[in-house]
């Protein structure tokens, strides 16, 4: 068994004291570059502490040594922590920066796009009321064309009135002159007949006698014309009539003129013509003018008359 030496208090503090100050030396160091490059700011309080625990089998020296070099350390930690809350509160203001930067960028794409959204419904507006003013253009222009357009249909109406109402007037001139030139017409043989009768009344039985026969052939005549005349008017043509028949009619009248009878005395050979015929010569109903015949010319001549009827004579 080999005996071993005890340590002398002076061998057992020789290594601890050579560490401790190699490390001083390197906290006095650090702290002169800390303090060289890091900017002012108040201290911060450690969140990290050492605790020592003293051990029974160590002296009083070590202990005290021990405590020494965490005081030491405590003192070397504060600066080290502070530079790290440093560089941290940069590298968060930064980021906030960072943020701040990205949120400004994208308010003021918001801000473009709301321009860009407020120029465009600006042009749509101007191009709106562009279309409204050429809408409203177009529609003044159909408007003031109809009204034109209404003005020269009206023109045109009044126009046909017009001419519509000078065509009345001047058919009315003319049946009134053609009722005149009748009216004149029958005046002047109304005027020779009673001319040839007052001649007749004044002069001898003989002269009386040829007159009476003149003016009676003629007044026979012209009664027999208006006969003719009047049956034409009456006359509806049946669809079998032709030009080339003819049909004998005996008309019975009085004194006044009025038709009391008529019926065929020589045929046509066409039932429908002859009926036609007759029915015509009914129609007229009375002849005034027989009333300007004395009672014996027209007792010979007319109390039954026979007259004969063409369909070319009574017309259409």
């Amino acid at each position: 068994m080999q005996y071993q030496r005890e340590r002398s208090p002076s061998e057992n503090l020789f290594w601890p004291v050579v560490w401790a100050v190699a490390l001083h030396t390197l906290m006095f160091a650090m702290l002169f570059v800390s303090f060289a490059f890091a900017p002012d700011l108040p201290p911060a309080r450690p969140i990290v502490q050492a605790t020592l625990y003293q051990l029974k089998s160590q002296s009083q020296a070590t202990t005290q040594t021990n405590q020494k070099i965490a005081g030491e350390t405590k003192k070397t930690t504060a600066p080290i922590y502070e530079t790290e809350q440093l560089e941290q509160k940069k590298a968060d203001q930064e980021k906030v920066a960072a943020k701040a930067a990205e949120q400004k960028k994208a308010q003021e794409a918001q801000k473009a796009e709301a321009a860009k959204k407020a120029d465009a419904e600006k042009k749509a507006a101007e191009q709106k009321k562009l279309a409204d003013v050429a809408k409203k253009k177009a529609a003044d222009e159909a408007a003031k064309k109809k009204a034109a357009e209404d003005a020269k249909k009206k023109a045109a109406e009044e126009a046909k009135k017009k001419a519509a109402a000078e065509a009345a007037k001047k058919k009315t001139a003319d049946d009134a002159k053609k009722k005149a030139a009748e009216a004149a017409q029958r005046k002047a043989v109304e005027d020779k007949k009673a001319a040839a009768l007052a001649e007749l009344l004044s002069e001898d039985v003989g002269r009386q006698q040829a007159l009476a026969d003149t003016v009676g052939d003629q007044v026979a005549g012209n009664l027999d014309d208006l006969i003719v005349k009047l049956v034409s008017e009456q006359w509806r043509r049946p669809p079998s009539a032709r030009n080339g028949m003819s049909v004998e009619v005996l008309i019975e009248m009085l004194p006044d003129g009025t038709i009391i009878n008529a019926s065929v005395t020589r045929s046509s050979g066409d039932a429908p013509f002859d009926s036609s015929a007759v029915q015509a010569v009914r129609n007229v109903g009375r002849i005034a003018e027989m009333q300007q015949l004395d009672r014996a010319t027209f007792d010979q001549l007319y109390r039954q008359r026979r007259a004969v009827f063409k369909p070319e004579d009574l017309g259409l």
